[in-house]
């Protein structure tokens, strides 16, 4: 059986929740235009699930019509009860680079208790690359939660902005190999002389993955 918007419009209203998610997932096969506008019908569906799927295809999808897709990824962003679906709103709202929504962002952030959201919505300010989100990363390298701590290192990279180095340099030392590897990448993103001092002490980690990303970064001697 072919699947057309037809088909997938009856799915998504089908009281099956079984029909609907097998919905959601059908409109990747169609045109992207005709995909939009039903994944509109899935964003409010009552089963999270549903929900979860359909906001996460707006990463793509949105470009269909930007102004319209902030507008519904805001509304899941700070109205959603579940953590996964606010989470997949913010991962959305960088894909798109949906810079108008930072107030939003920043505000959950600093509301939110749900360790997923705060994770979705740092690594998604460095996607954002907006000059503002200075601060909230540079609160965010304060987190209790390792991922969010990482996810801060990563977007300083992205964002690109030589007064971080500073605030990353004592994450040399993390005992987190995994914090000391997302460094390296950030500090190879960013560049310049303080960076390159640290890779320098980086290329010797007793981590071969830490040591051999730091070499790759510097001239060969």
């Amino acid at each position: 059986m072919s699947i057309t918007p037809e088909s997938v419009k009856q799915l998504l209203e089908s009281q099956d929740l079984g029909d609907r998610l097998r919905a959601v997932n059908q409109i990747r096969q169609l045109e992207p235009k005709l995909g939009f506008e039903l994944v509109q019908n899935a964003v409010n569906d009552s089963n999270s699930r549903v929900r979860y799927s359909a906001v996460s295809q707006l990463d793509t999808l949105g470009k269909q019509d930007l102004d319209l897709s902030l507008n519904i990824l805001r509304d899941r962003l700070l109205n959603d009860p579940e953590a996964d679906v606010q989470a997949a709103a913010a991962d959305c709202l960088g894909a798109l680079g949906l810079r108008e929504a930072f107030d939003d962002l920043q505000q959950l952030y600093q509301t939110s208790n749900e360790w997923i959201v705060q994770f979705s919505i740092i690594a998604t300010l460095g996607e954002l690359n907006d000059p503002r989100s200075f601060e909230l990363l540079k609160t965010a390298l304060s987190s209790e939660n390792d991922l969010v701590k990482t996810a801060a290192i990563s977007s300083f990279g992205e964002l690109g902005d030589l007064q971080a180095i500073p605030l990353l340099a004592p994450y040399a030392t993390d005992p987190d190999w995994q914090v000391r590897y997302r460094l390296v990448q950030a500090l190879n993103r960013l560049g310049g002389t303080d960076a390159k001092s640290i890779l320098e002490t980086l290329a010797n980690d007793e981590v071969e993955a830490v040591a051999t990303e730091a070499k790759k970064s510097l001239p060969e001697a």
